[in-house]
């Protein structure tokens, strides 16, 4: 039996949830409570629970938080506006996005030189790349998409994937090297396709929110993947000590001190690397704020000079 893809599985997420919504809502028309009420204390009572599962991240984060330097150290209000955030994208991400998205490539004939394949985190798929696809398009800057499958696998797995899809997309666009801009987990895939394959073909490898060095709460996922990134695993010391200064000078980090699910959060730095910090935003809100992505394609911009 093929292994389910993160789009089944938070397809049949969405089943429960809807299922869970409509379960309130019957018990309170029982009670008397107005349709729209209920329907509404129904869809309510879920988001109620997102929101709940949201802030304890941030909760268990904060037990292995590395110490935030006093330039990214931010108010109550701040706080609440970067909770908004993280829930927001992380509620567009898995009850929108990736249940109905599916990898795809788009080339722009007359566009910039080198293209750009974009590499997912743990439990998603291509469609977390939602936001920054269009910005792609409106730069005219040819992209690929892809899935990592299985969603449990090792991350070593992923790498012939990696492989076949970038020779895809220098075939589609006649370029010779690719840029990688790959979120969370997708950036140790990235890693570890070039010591499996080179790294020859790499302008650039930018990474967002990656726990290069592991993260205290993979232990409550499931997974090979998950066990490899836990701190300081034995599959994480082995990729670094693979990998040369040439590697490392290709790599920027970008990385935000208030991460919500990779902690201690200067795990996400890496030496000899370019390592960029943010304040204020969370893990999943990686791909969608628009200063991280105003970053990343500023990176971009540097390869078409």
């Amino acid at each position: 039996m093929k292994p389910a893809s993160a789009r089944t599985l938070l397809r049949l997420v969405l089943v429960v949830q809807l299922a869970a919504a409509l379960l309130v809502a019957w018990a309170l028309l029982r009670r008397g409570v107005p349709a729209w009420a209920a329907v509404l204390a129904g869809a309510g009572a879920v988001a109620l629970v997102r929101l709940v599962i949201n802030m304890n991240n941030f909760v268990m984060a904060a037990r292995a938080a590395s110490a935030t330097p006093p330039a990214y150290r931010i108010g109550a209000a701040a706080r609440l506006r970067m909770l908004a955030e993280e829930f927001c994208a992380s509620m567009l991400v898995t009850s929108w996005h990736v249940p109905r998205s599916r990898a795809r490539m788009t080339v722009h004939a007359d566009g910039a030189r080198v293209p750009v394949l974009l590499v997912h985190g743990y439990g998603c798929n291509s469609g977390y790349w939602a936001h920054l696809e269009p910005l792609l398009d409106r730069a005219r800057i040819s992209h690929a998409s892809i899935d990592l499958e299985p969603v449990a696998a090792g991350i070593d797995d992923y790498a012939p994937l990696i492989e076949a899809r970038a020779r895809e997309l220098c075939a589609a666009t006649g370029a010779a090297r690719i840029a990688i801009v790959a979120h969370s987990m997708g950036g140790l895939a990235a890693r570890a396709w070039m010591r499996a394959y080179g790294h020859a073909r790499v302008a650039r490898l930018i990474t967002l929110g990656t726990p290069h060095h592991g993260t205290a709460l993979a232990r409550f996922g499931p997974g090979a993947n998950a066990a490899q990134m836990r701190r300081d695993s034995p599959w994480l010391r082995a990729l670094a000590a693979s990998e040369t200064p040439d590697v490392r000078v290709r790599i920027v980090s970008l990385y935000t001190h208030h991460d919500n699910i990779v902690a201690p959060q200067d795990s996400s730095e890496l030496p000899g690397v370019r390592n960029v910090a943010f304040g204020g935003v969370g893990h999943v809100a990686l791909g969608s704020n628009p200063r991280v992505l105003a970053e990343v394609l500023r990176v971009l911009r540097e390869l078409q000079a």
